[in-house]
């Protein structure tokens, strides 16, 4: 009986660390334009629950030489130009903030390999006080990007399977 309770002691230890800004990821997915595509990307949603804003500083993976934080910011004229966020992305207390196409987002660059549809790419996001967070990403070449309704307008995908 002893073990069992120096294990429970020992995960409620890990979990207590992270008070201050708990980060959740919500339904990421990766892509590449397309088989021979030298460059790839992930969007998700995320979620800080806890009482302080947090910010994702880095990112890391094996899929790839380098692995940055992207958004594409409006040069004017039409021109977006994709440029890399060294200070990297807030996430606000009880906020969230979301990657997505056109927006901010990873970028994997000098694949390693081709991302195949249905594989799953392991991804350590680096924040600024949650610390590490290791997230398996599926690649979904086939998602369509969300269109330009609304926020609450891509969050439907999940009940109508």
């Amino acid at each position: 009986m002893k073990l069992n309770a120096v294990l429970a002691g020992a995960a409620l230890a890990v979990f207590s660390t992270a008070a201050f800004a708990e980060i959740a990821v919500v339904d990421p997915y990766a892509r590449a334009a397309g088989k021979s595509a030298k460059a790839g990307a992930a969007f998700m949603v995320i979620e800080n629950t806890g009482s302080e804003d947090d910010r994702l500083i880095g990112a890391a993976s094996d899929i790839s030489k380098r692995v940055e934080l992207h958004t594409h910011k409006d040069m004017g004229e039409g021109v977006m130009k994709m440029m890399e966020v060294e200070e990297g992305f807030v996430i606000p207390a009880g906020g969230k903030h979301m990657l997505k196409r056109g927006g901010d987002h990873v970028m994997f660059m000098g694949l390693n390999g081709p991302m195949e549809q249905g594989a799953t790419v392991k991804v350590t996001l680096t924040f600024e006080k949650a610390g590490e967070v290791v997230v398996d990403i599926p690649v979904d070449l086939e998602r369509k990007p969300m269109t330009g309704m609304g926020e609450g307008h891509g969050h439907k995908h999940g009940h109508d399977h």
